[in-house]
C-alpha cells in the first residue's frame, strides 16, 4: 500500500470519515463503583484536531472519564464500558474510512463478587470482599469484520520488557486483529512513539503532536 496516496481533489467529492476512540473505559463493580484506568483522552483529542485540519469528517468516541479537553469542531460521542463503545460503532452514520483506536479499554471485567453479589451498592461495613475478574471482550479484532474497507490503527502501550518485546507485541496485534498499523509506546518501548506496519516498517516520532501529524498521512487523505 502506498501510504503517500492522495485522492484527487474535487469540490463535489464527499469528505472521508475518520473515527477516533480515546480515553478510558470502565468495568462496573456495583451501581456506584467501577474499575478504570488513567487514560486522559489527550492523544485522541490531538489526533481529532489534526484530522479535522486535514479535511476529514471526524467522530470522536470518548470515554466518560477523559480529563483532557474534548476536541472542538468534531462530533463527540461518549462511552463508558467496552460494550457501550461497541454499540456506538454499530450506530455510526456511515462506515468509516479510517479508525484510530487509541482508547484504553478494560482488559478485565467482574465475573462475580464474593461477599456482595447481587447488591446495588455493596456496604463497606460488611468487611472484605473478593472480586473475581475475567478477560473482557476486545473490540479491535471486530473492526475488520464490521468495516472491511477501513484503514485501522491499533495501539499497544507496554510497561514491562524492552523495546523489541514491545514491538513484537505490536506485530502480534497487527496479525491477530488484521489491522493496518499499530502505535507502540510506553516505558518498554522508550521515549516517543513508534508506528509499526505489517511489513515491519517502523516510523519513530518524538511526541503526541508529531504522532498525530504522522498518522494523518497514512490512510488515503480526505478531499
Amino acid at each position: 500500500m502506498n501510504h503517500s496516496l492522495m485522492l484527487s481533489s474535487s469540490l463535489n467529492s464527499p469528505k472521508l470519515l475518520a473515527v477516533v476512540t480515546c480515553g478510558p473505559a470502565s468495568a462496573p463493580i456495583d451501581s456506584v463503583r467501577r474499575i478504570t484506568n488513567f487514560a486522559t483522552g489527550e492523544i485522541g483529542s490531538i489526533l481529532c484536531q489534526a484530522l479535522l485540519k486535514a479535511g476529514w469528517d471526524v467522530i470522536c468516541l470518548r470515554g466518560e472519564g477523559s480529563t483532557f479537553p474534548a476536541p472542538e469542531g468534531v462530533d463527540v460521542r461518549l462511552f463508558s464500558t467496552n460494550d457501550s463503545l461497541a454499540a456506538l460503532f454499530q450506530n455510526l452514520p456511515a462506515p468509516p474510512n479510517a479508525i484510530f483506536h487509541a482508547a484504553a479499554l478494560s482488559d478485565f471485567q467482574v465475573a462475580f463478587i464474593e461477599g456482595g453479589a447481587g447488591m446495588k451498592k455493596i456496604p463497606t461495613c460488611d468487611g472484605a470482599l473478593t472480586l473475581h475478574l475475567e478477560p473482557a471482550p476486545k473490540i479491535l479484532p471486530c473492526f475488520r469484520e464490521w468495516f472491511p474497507g477501513a484503514f485501522v490503527v491499533g495501539w499497544k502501550y507496554e510497561l514491562d520488557g524492552d523495546r523489541s518485546a514491545a514491538l513484537a507485541k505490536g506485530a502480534s496485534q497487527i496479525h491477530e486483529s488484521r489491522t493496518d498499523a499499530c502505535v507502540v509506546n510506553g516505558s518498554a518501548y522508550g521515549k516517543g512513539f513508534g508506528i509499526l506496519l505489517p511489513d515491519g516498517t517502523l516510523t519513530e516520532v518524538a511526541d503526541k503532536r508529531g504522532l498525530a501529524a504522522a498518522l494523518v498521512d497514512y490512510p488515503p487523505a480526505a478531499t
